[in-house]
């Protein structure tokens, strides 16, 4: 555990007292948050993710966790001699890939949160695409960035055709803490492997939820100058796009945050989950950490 800091016991009030208007204004309201990067790998921080999202959870707040786990496919793919393939931020995964996606996702890694909430004294289950026919999925279809009749085969990677909320929706009405392995199935019982910021997004919509949180090891969206854009809007991403500062593995990022932010999703905020308890700081505080995306 963290050791606590000194703070007088006035002080220490009214912090608690200006975290209060957030509290009433999101008090029953959905959270979907995407848990991965740094946040997910320093001890120190796993511990204040599990602390902060059982304290959403106790105060009324519904956290929903999508995880994912990029360092620890590619740790698992290395112990079998096998090397990682992304085209245009993907991973391309051929079955063997898709079998150890699947005991990383959804063995290992959402089992190492489920208990990391549990032991923070929250009730974490973890699910993948497959339970109660979540994410039903299909093959992504991967158009080549600069010349459009041209087509990746990307292997099981998946695109989603739809998802059903109703055992999300069960759970959390019920104290419980969803944990969700970004895994989906096809038609013919295949899983595929989808990029967990992709899934966070699309059920953040179906969710209806209140924000879309995506913690990441950037401080948030930046310019060419490195310099951190805290607020910007869908015609302003668009730009982004098109003189190529957004690129590599921000493009599934900011495009899933974006159709979140354009399909109903209040707002949709990137944020750098190297900052210890940003959750809090987030949600319960006037602070912005990090970049804030807005439909219009």
């Amino acid at each position: 555990m963290n050791k606590p800091l000194t703070i007088a016991p006035g002080d220490q009030a009214e912090i608690l007292a200006q975290a209060l208007p957030y509290i009433r204004r999101f008090h029953g309201k959905t959270m979907v948050i995407k848990y991965g990067g740094n946040a997910m790998t320093d001890p120190a921080l796993q511990a204040d993710f599990a602390e902060d999202v059982v304290l959403l959870k106790l105060v009324g707040i519904n956290p929903v966790v999508v995880h994912g786990g990029g360092p620890q496919i590619e740790t698992a793919l290395k112990r079998l001699g096998k090397k990682g393939e992304f085209i245009q931020g993907m991973r391309v995964t051929d079955a063997e890939t898709m079998e150890v996606v699947e005991w990383v996702l959804g063995g290992e890694v959402q089992q190492d949160i489920v208990g990391l909430i549990n032991q923070a004294g929250g009730k974490a289950v973890g699910l993948t695409g497959r339970d109660g026919s979540m994410i039903r999925a299909q093959k992504l279809k991967m158009i080549d960035s600069h010349d459009p009749t041209k087509e990746h085969d990307v292997g099981q990677v998946g695109d989603i055709v739809s998802i059903d909320p109703s055992l999300v929706k069960a759970l959390q009405d019920d104290a419980f803490i969803p944990v969700i392995s970004p895994i989906g199935f096809g038609e013919n019982n295949e899983s595929y492997n989808i990029n967990a910021d992709v899934v966070a997004g699309k059920l953040a919509t179906v969710l209806r939820a209140e924000k879309l949180i995506l913690l990441t090891n950037t401080a948030g969206v930046l310019n060419k100058a490195g310099e951190l854009l805290t607020n910007l809007s869908a015609h302003e991403i668009d730009s982004l796009f098109a003189d190529g500062t957004l690129s590599g593995g921000m493009l599934p990022k900011i495009s899933g945050a974006l159709d979140a932010a354009r399909s109903g999703v209040n707002s949709v905020h990137i944020v750098d989950g190297r900052v210890p308890h940003v959750l809090l700081l987030e949600i319960l505080t006037d602070q912005a950490f990090g970049t804030m995306i807005r439909s219009h």
